[in-house]
């Protein structure tokens, strides 16, 4: 197949990619125009959760589109229902607002936060947030988010967002002042290259902000819906927000994403929020099928099981090459490589058939399908010594 044929140069120029064109996906593989084959260890940023094309997904898909595809946001549907009834009862909070991806669901959390403050604390609207942080890229969500790349764009941003630093609960407490409503973080910092909170700063996190009366957000675009081995990251911690964002996961590959919250803080007043396609049944059927194949406690042992065994296999080569450390939890995890050469090592596995995600420039990030086979972490195990062999060799 000729990549000719395809006018990429129809496309904005938004990022740097490479002279290839993805075709074809299965699992834990994707293939590209020339019938190349490559080992994702990416999976659309942590999107595919059950790998590409999963026949789940296909067939919830497939089976709706034949009955009903969207009755408008103006009216209930019985899939939006059930998804929004099934999120809630794993959650343990109240309320759902469905959206298409995971910085509309946090657009909504900021402004959802907002109209509380308004009602219930005196117009209170700054939201605490952290270094670091990602929470999408509307103007909002960047000026929420902690990464150094956003200052400068866009200029002027959404005042609003005092940010402390992740795991330094007195930063947070400096921060906190008459205007605040609430506090918002990732548990685990993805775009930063994997920095998580630890359990104890979470816990220590939900009882500040209960005495302070604030809210607590958290994004779990990244965490959740099995990611880490629980449904949502929070489990792990025996903590509960009063409103939590989820995307990525949650679709298993397509847009979907939500905005979730107590029933106490669920102040919209009709108007307040909306969006055309949210909620829209041919979505929340691919949400139900991964639910239905994520939430048991068997696949989430799987996922814990071979996390364990991703964090072995970074560790070993860390150890042979004299590398950092290792972070992160279940099938979310981070290598740290001791110097600025993530973009080189990144570049030289995708030649060699593996696709990894440099975050940071000493840093890889892997986010592979929650059902990928043992065989295939030693396979990108394999690939990866051969990479850092050669490069070690070559310096």
């Amino acid at each position: 197949m000729n990549l000719h044929k395809y006018a990429t140069h129809a496309l904005m120029q938004i990022t740097p990619r490479p002279p290839i064109v993805f075709v074809k996906g299965e699992g834990s593989w994707l293939w590209d125009h020339s019938g190349k084959r490559y080992l994702d260890f990416i999976q659309g940023w942590a999107v595919n959760c059950l790998g590409h094309s999963p026949p789940a997904v296909v067939d919830a898909i497939s089976r709706q589109a034949r009955e009903l595809i969207t009755p408008s946001p103006a009216y209930y549907n019985d899939i939006a229902i059930e998804l929004a009834a099934e999120l809630t009862e794993l959650s343990g909070l109240d309320q759902v607002f469905f959206t298409n991806c995971g910085a509309e669901a946090n657009e909504g959390a900021i402004k959802l936060a907002r109209k509380y403050g308004a009602l219930h604390r005196d117009g209170a609207y700054e939201i605490i947030t952290f270094d670091g942080a990602f929470h999408g890229r509307t103007l909002a969500t960047m000026s929420a988010s902690g990464k150094r790349a956003f200052e400068p764009l866009f200029e002027p941003k959404v005042p609003g967002f005092p940010k402390a630093q992740l795991n330094d609960m007195a930063s947070v407490e400096r921060c906190i002042s008459p205007k605040t409503i609430a506090v918002m973080l990732e548990p685990i910092q993805g775009e930063a290259g994997v920095m998580p909170a630890t359990d104890q700063f979470l816990r220590d996190l939900r009882a500040l902000t209960e005495k302070r009366r604030l809210l607590l957000i958290l994004d779990e675009i990244q965490t959740g819906i099995g990611r880490t081995g629980k449904v949502f990251h929070y489990e792990h911690v025996g903590i509960k927000p009063d409103i939590l964002t989820l995307g990525k996961g949650l679709g298993g590959g397509v847009p979907l994403a939500a905005l979730l919250s107590t029933k106490a803080v669920s102040c919209f007043a009709h108007g307040d929020q909306g969006g055309t396609f949210n909620g829209n049944p041919l979505m929340c059927a691919a949400g139900l099928a991964v639910l239905a194949e994520v939430s048991p406690e068997s696949f989430l042992s799987s996922v814990t099981e071979k996390g364990v065994m991703l964090t072995t296999s970074l560790v070993k080569l860390a150890k042979r090459y004299g590398l950092g450390e290792v972070r992160g939890r279940g099938l979310l995890q981070a290598l740290a490589l001791g110097k600025p050469v993530a973009t080189e090592v990144a570049a030289k596995a995708f030649e060699a058939g593996l696709l990894l995600n440099a975050p940071r420039p000493d840093s890889l990030r892997f986010m592979p399908s929650l059902t990928l086979a043992r065989v295939e972490i030693e396979q990108m195990a394999a690939i990866l010594d051969e990479v850092l062999g050669k490069m070690t060799k070559v310096a």
